[in-house]
């Protein structure tokens, strides 16, 4: 008969019983009547299977019975295993549901964790680690021995989750295998670092102990990390037992209780210095559109064209014309049409927003939830729209590569300015919030119509350790210090290489610290090298309109090629200069090669940029803006030395 996919895993697993069973009589086992292998097929994470009424689905059903009295019933001493790792978890039972709250409380397990964003914690293998902790712990001892991604050691979410570890067991061994391929992670000494799987995430091995009387406090932490080639790994865990392992022993810090080795004394130090997430009142993370092909344009007069032929078709027809897809949660095409018709397709609504790095386009914005975009973030865009302002975008997060993870922007931000991934977005702050209509509270002051997006304790700090007011003219004398001021320190510090090696790996972990300034000296030379790098961000300096490229070649200036490293052609090793082809006859000369690596974010703009006019033709304003853009890069690298002969001071 033709089987269906189910029902072959059915008889696939009824075969292989079959098949055990034989290998067992074979070596002389005598089973006794109804005895069988207690193994059973069912979902752990799920306390039993609906029966459909088909032959399989019975005996499914029969199967989940059986592991239901073993999971009810029966004392769970040991979970072992290589639980699966999947961050869209399609196993959202009310049983498992309901045990994962204890990992979504805040250390202490009494406040609901204040995480803006907690998915990660409903991947499979965190779900599997709460279903052995439970089973362990109802039985009051045992271990837990798992193989898992390493991402739970040290992630500022799982906090919740490392405390609720630590209350359950007396002793948690974690060797770090590392080899996390998407963090680029390398040995400590600089060679290569494998994963010991064909997989991209980094993986651990992680044994949980209970003892039947624990220990008062929480449990005691061994770590070790392993790095290296994947038979090195091997060869390691083949040889080594749990006592000859050197583990280091981790202290229980709050208020994130990494599981992870950590330079207290560095930490400490970072410590003192303020949080960029505690310093501005107002943050958000950038424009959510969903559907960034309709919504995002190249021009104005596109933007214009597109929303009047969107909110003029009917539903299915506009879903097809635009390529939309299905509707999601927060985003359908009625309600996005809607949103349009209520506005007038006003012309006033149409907005430029920063797309990616120098790369700005034109969008159609009312600010308005769950309409034409998705997530417009209009509390805080509305502090940006037709507004003198800046915002600094910052990651919470700083992956393992040193590459630059700030930027700026004078424009309302869409969602992924600085890196498109699954990780968690940038978060932009204004510098300046404006009043809305007299909505706001605001007490402004006589010459301002704004107020800085600044926490006055972190302000008075500084006004106290530089011994200068804080003013909000723009006139400032010698011995005043304005909001743009802290501003530019901020971006420069940030920008500083020693600053961001020194602190990579507390960077990975939480938003990022800068220290108060030192000395009014060093406080000022900072924010002179901050200023700068603003203003060529911006691309508002003079200086980019020093080219340092040409486009010597006539042509349609249509972009044929893939613009990747076949298109990049370096003639001059010694200056480091080569050409970026952009079709068969034309192309950039004299592209400095550091410019062509060098990385904002998750993305190197000079290629970045090209990439995203592909098949496009480019305007004589275009290839200009292409070679402003390196210069910028060129300059940035300058001034990031330049920070670092400064040095940050703590």
């Amino acid at each position: 008969p033709r089987l269906n996919g189910f029902e072959l895993l059915m008889a696939s697993y009824a075969m292989a019983h079959l098949k055990l069973d034989l290998l067992l009589t074979d070596t002389g086992f005598n089973p006794t009547r109804d005895q069988r292998l207690r193994v059973y097929l069912t979902n752990s994470l799920e306390e039993s299977h609906p029966d459909t009424g088909t032959l399989f689905a019975s005996w499914l059903s029969s199967e989940a019975n059986e592991a239901n009295h073993i999971k009810r019933d029966t004392p769970v001493m040991c979970v072992i295993g290589n639980p699966p790792y999947s961050g869209e978890s399609k196993n959202k039972g009310e049983w498992i549901t309901e045990l994962m709250k204890d990992y979504k409380k805040e250390p202490g397990g009494k406040e609901r964790l204040k995480e803006q964003n907690s998915k990660w914690l409903n991947d499979d293998y965190v779900k599997f680690i709460r279903f052995a902790q439970y089973f362990v712990d109802r039985n009051g001892e045992g271990i837990v021995a798992y193989i898992n991604p390493h991402g739970f050691l040290d992630n500022p979410t799982f906090r919740g989750m490392r405390w609720s570890l630590l209350s359950t067991f007396d002793k948690i061994y974690t060797i770090d295998l590392h080899g996390n391929v998407k963090k680029k992670e390398v040995s400590p000494d600089g060679s290569p670092d494998a994963n010991v799987f064909d997989i991209e995430q980094g993986v651990s091995i992680n044994l949980f102990i209970k003892r039947k009387k624990k220990q008062p406090g929480l449990a005691t932490v061994f770590h070790f990390d392993l790095f290296g080639t994947r038979e090195e790994k091997y060869h390691f865990l083949t040889k080594s037992s749990i006592e000859d392992i050197p583990f280091v022993t981790l202290p229980n810090k709050a208020p994130m209780y990494f599981m992870m080795q950590r330079d207290i004394q560095k930490e400490s130090t970072y410590l003192e210095g303020f949080s960029l997430k505690d310093l501005f009142l107002v943050s958000s993370i950038g424009i959510v559109t969903a559907r960034d092909k309709l919504t995002i344009k190249d021009s104005k007069e596109e933007v214009f064209a597109t929303i009047n032929e969107f909110s003029s078709l009917g539903v299915e027809e506009a879903r097809q014309k635009f390529a939309l897809g299905k509707d999601v949660r927060d985003w359908k095409v009625t309600l996005a049409q809607r949103d349009i018709l209520d506005s007038r397709s006003d012309v006033k609504n149409i907005t430029r927003v920063s797309y990616r790095p120098f790369d700005q386009r034109w969008t159609y914005y009312t600010g308005n939830s769950k309409g034409f975009h998705c997530m417009p973030r209009g509390k805080v865009m509305r502090h940006f729209n037709d507004k003198d302002n800046i915002g600094l975008v910052f990651r919470r997060q700083q992956p393992d590569s040193l590459d630059l993870y700030v930027f700026c922007s004078s424009l309302a931000m869409v969602d992924g300015y600085i890196r498109s991934d699954n990780k968690g977005g940038e978060t932009i702050a204004p510098l300046y919030i404006y009043p809305d209509n007299n909505k706001d509270q605001f007490v402004l002051s006589s010459y301002e119509d704004r107020l800085p997006n600044l926490k006055p304790e972190i302000v008075e700090k500084f006004s106290l350790l530089l011994k200068q007011e804080f003013t909000l003219s723009q006139d400032a004398s010698p011995q005043m210090f304005r909001p743009i001021d802290i501003w530019d320190y901020i971006y420069g510090v940030l920008h500083c290489p020693a600053y961001r090696t020194q602190y990579a790996e507390l960077l990975k972990v939480n938003y990022p610290r800068v220290p108060y300034p030192a000395t009014q000296e060093n406080f000022w030379r900072i924010v002179n090298i901050g200023a700068k790098l603003r203003s060529i961000h911006l691309l508002e300096s003079s200086i980019v309109e020093d080219y340092i490229t040409t486009y010597p070649e006539d042509g349609d200036n249509i972009i044929t090629t893939k613009i990747g490293k076949k298109d990049w052609e370096l003639y001059d090793k010694k200056n480091g200069l080569g050409r970026i082809w952009i079709n068969d006859a034309q192309y950039f000369d004299k592209v400095p090669l550091v410019a062509w690596e060098f990385y904002i974010g998750g993305y190197q703009p000079a290629q970045k940029w090209l990439k995203d006019r592909k098949e496009r033709t480019l305007s004589f304003d275009d290839i200009l803006h292409y070679q402003k853009i390196i210069v910028a890069l060129m300059e940035t690298d300058r001034l990031m030395k330049e920070i670092d002969e400064v040095g940050v001071e703590w």
